[in-house]
């Protein structure tokens, strides 16, 4: 009953005394009008901000620990792609989490320029890294005797240069492009928890170039990676049909590995693909893509470092060394 009126209040503009608090005050509670289920949010905010951290951090040591690691070129993508995860963790995280325990939504300061910007660098560079393990695979498989002398580590480095290299520059295109909409919508408070895209749009005007621009280079991005997991996928499964025994279950392993890759890829595309609607349920959907958000720096960890047998025992025989010695 308390929300309810709460509501009200916001909607008749009665308790509008502070405008920047109370505004925020009242867009949460267009947002989460039932009080009930924000220490529940909190709650599973929190667990998965301390598990993917705790998970990603683990995973690093581990393979860095690991001089048997450490040289492949399959774990140095992995290090970059537990980089990603840790920065999309750090950003998303502790910002919604505040929003939700202070009961506000996100005010717009530089603070949201920079969650706007780390979230898509590392969104992006976690897609490229997962696109170019499942092209490692390939190479692994159908090149093998021609394997280390590709992936070097000048190409290797070469390679998360240009990732990174990308993924900011579309970071910097986009925020520079927010700025040739109209007015802004809300005044110093954004209208959710997280100063994402489709957030950021709506408070600066909704710019045509930008979304224009988003569009443009997701759907393009989008398809170059999946014909790289197409292509990956084909050409393992044709030289398998020729294969003799040992090589065939290589393979196999190889080929599902790619399969796991593309459904991590398009577990991290979820949430850019899904648009809130301008429903009732427009508000539901956007906690719900702010919890899918942190789901896969939660699952790479697990699927690329902790379930992986090398890298289990890797930090169990760094300690069995060090004691020996």
């Amino acid at each position: 009953m308390l929300e309810t009126r709460n509501l009200t209040d916001c909607s008749s503009g009665e308790n509008l005394t502070e405008p920047p608090l109370d505004m925020a005050g009242c867009l949460f509670l267009s947002i989460l009008p039932y009080g009930q289920a924000v220490p529940a949010l909190v709650c599973g905010f929190v667990l998965f901000t301390l598990f993917s951290f705790l998970a990603n951090l683990l995973t690093l040591l581990a393979v860095w620990w690991s001089e048997e690691l450490s040289w492949q070129p399959r774990f140095s993508l992995v290090k970059n792609l537990i980089l990603s995860d840790l920065m999309q963790i750090t950003t998303f995280g502790p910002a919604v989490i505040h929003s939700l325990v202070q009961r506000r939504t996100m005010p717009f300061r530089t603070w949201c320029y920079v969650q706007y910007f780390t979230g898509s660098t590392s969104i992006f560079t976690s897609l490229l890294t997962i696109t170019c393990m499942a092209l490692e695979r390939y190479l692994f498989v159908c090149r093998a005797i021609h394997y280390l002398v590709i992936l070097t580590e000048a190409c290797l480095r070469r390679v998360l240069t240009l990732i990174w290299i990308f993924s900011i520059a579309i970071g910097v295109v986009t925020i520079a492009l927010l700025h040739t909409g109209g007015a802004q919508s809300s005044g110093s408070v954004t209208m959710g928890l997280l100063c994402e895209p489709d957030m950021m749009e709506q408070h600066m005007g909704f710019p045509r170039s930008s979304a224009i621009f988003r569009k443009v280079v997701g759907t393009v991005t989008l398809l170059l990676c999946l014909m790289v997991f197409f292509f990956s996928y084909c050409r393992m499964y044709q030289d398998a049909r020729n294969a003799v025994i040992p090589f065939n279950a290589d393979n196999n392993k190889a080929r599902k590995t790619v399969l796991l890759d593309c459904g991590m890829f398009l577990m991290q595309l979820l949430p850019l693909l899904l648009k809130p609607a301008p429903t009732a349920t427009a508000a539901v959907l956007h906690v719900s893509l702010l919890m899918m958000l942190m789901v896969p720096p939660c699952i790479n960890p697990m699927q690329y470092g902790l379930r992986n047998a090398e890298v289990q025992c890797s930090p169990w025989s760094t300690c069995r060394r060090s004691a020996a010695a």
